[in-house]
């Protein structure tokens, strides 16, 4: 950026009380086409330098009322006028008064008697002083006013950067609460769950006196509701649970949803297995009332299984599972209320699930047989039919009663399987007696008795089954 001025735009003051000085540099500065304004005296100086701002000023520094001296400083002292250059002019060529003229503000210092050539060359450069330094300002201030703007972009720039920065911070948070929370009731999931189980399993082993206990709770008849009265008063029934669930405990224990109509407390620093058991009485205690949701009241109740801390324990799964354990006998015990977790039901458990594992291939190794319970008419005594008996004789535990199997067949489904080969067998049975003793006039009205499953009569193409069975 280059400043541009021509001469006739420059104005310059002359002061002098000598009228022959003011003259010769008026005529001469004139004639090179600045605009020149002359004063006899000090006062005069200051008054119309003041009321119109020269670029330069030419002063002479003896005066009779204000010498050059006073003139300067006062000039200097304005903020309106501080800024305009000064020459000074005078016969006095002693090297005090030139510093003293610097002192008080001078630019520069010419001696009388006035050379032509020398004031000329002496203004112009103070004129091209003044125009580099007006420019030089100029520039600064256009810097100044890019840096601003520039300054302005960079804060919008780093605000919306934080503003990024904030929202995937948000949402980072969000998806790390997504992941250890259940969407529907908010409580800590599983992932969470298991995290808490870890940390508190661990400081028990640090700190012997510490104790710890684990209420696995399920829904009774939960699907029941679910199933008739529809998924959405299922959910609101699983989020009122959890807040009854909360109100139920301390600030410091976690209540989490495994999922479904499971749930799981996490009791932090007991004394003993009497605050679990008040745990589990306050819940049955508070489950018996109903819960209104949308104008009905639902009824519901929760088996509860209790484990307390145990220096044998040494992971999530281990404690979870015997706390599964000790819920589901609560279950078998009519539900509704809670169990307390011992060895022994986990080892019967263990024998139930090697049971029902040997009982999948009973039926390929051969191992179940059918025996035949006579049927005697009271009124004839005579032979009227059969009542299919199914037994299982194992290979190592010897025969084992249908009572301790037939239960695990139901609820694992392979009583369809089993169902389907008694019916089978029975009726293959009869029809080799028939064909055996076919000499005996009542035999092919003998009767076969057999038990059926619930799950048989369920099954869609039982009937089908069958007729096929009873036409082979």
């Amino acid at each position: 950026m280059t400043i541009s001025v021509s001469v006739q735009e420059i104005s310059i003051l002359v002061v002098d009380d000598l009228a022959d000085n003011l003259q010769i540099l008026a005529n001469t500065l004139s004639k090179q086409g600045y605009q020149v304004r002359c004063a006899k005296s000090g006062l005069t100086a200051l008054r119309g330098a003041s009321t119109i701002l020269p670029d330069l000023i030419l002063l002479d520094i003896k005066m009779p009322d204000l010498d050059g001296y006073q003139v300067c400083q006062q000039l200097k002292a304005n903020k309106q006028t501080c800024d305009i250059p000064v020459i000074f002019l005078s016969a006095l060529d002693d090297v005090l008064d030139k510093v003293k003229a610097f002192e008080v503000g001078g630019v520069d210092f010419i001696s009388k008697p006035i050379q032509v050539k020398e004031v000329l060359v002496r203004v112009k450069n103070q004129i091209a002083l003044q125009l580099a330094k007006a420019e030089i300002t100029e520039l600064n201030q256009d810097l100044e006013r890019r840096v601003y703007q520039r300054t302005i972009k960079l804060k919008t720039v780093v605000q919306k950067l934080r503003q990024e920065i904030n929202e995937r911070q948000r949402i980072q948070q969000q998806l790390i609460h997504d992941a250890l929370h259940d969407s529907l009731t908010g409580l800590p999931n599983r992932a969470l769950l298991t995290e808490r189980i870890e940390f508190t399993i661990a400081h028990a082993k640090r700190n012997l006196d510490y104790r710890y206990g684990l209420l696995f709770i399920d829904l009774d008849r939960f699907k029941v509701i679910n199933d008739s009265l529809g998924h959405l008063i299922g959910d609101q029934l699983l989020i009122a649970v959890s807040n009854l669930l909360l109100e139920c405990v301390r600030e410091n224990d976690l209540v989490a949803r495994l999922g479904g109509d499971e749930f799981v407390i996490l009791l932090d620093g007991i004394k003993s297995v009497k605050d679990a058991t008040l745990i589990g009485e306050r819940i049955q205690q508070r489950m018996r009332s109903p819960f209104e949701l949308q104008s009905q009241n639902i009824f519901t109740s929760a088996s509860i299984g209790i484990v307390f801390s145990s220096t044998e324990y040494s992971n999530p799964a281990d404690l979870m599972r015997d706390a599964d354990i000790a819920m589901y006998r609560a279950k078998d015990k009519g539900k509704a209320r809670y169990t307390i977790f011992d060895q022994t039901m986990y080892d019967e458990t263990l024998k139930l699930v090697e049971l029902e594992n040997n009982l999948r291939f009973a039926l390929q190794r051969n191992e179940l047989m059918m025996h035949y319970q006579p049927i005697i008419s009271l009124d004839s005594n005579k032979l009227v039919g059969f009542e299919a008996l199914i037994r299982w004789q194992h290979p190592e535990r010897g025969s084992i009663s249908p009572v301790e199997f037939i239960p695990i067949a139901e609820d694992t489904g392979l009583i369809l399987e089993i169902g389907e080969w008694l019916l089978r067998e029975s009726c293959q049975q009869l029809q080799t007696w028939r064909q055996q003793f076919a000499s005996i006039p009542e035999i092919g009205s003998l009767k076969m008795s057999i038990n059926l499953a619930s799950q048989q009569l369920q099954e869609p193409e039982f009937i089908s089954k069958l007729d096929q069975i009873l036409e082979d």
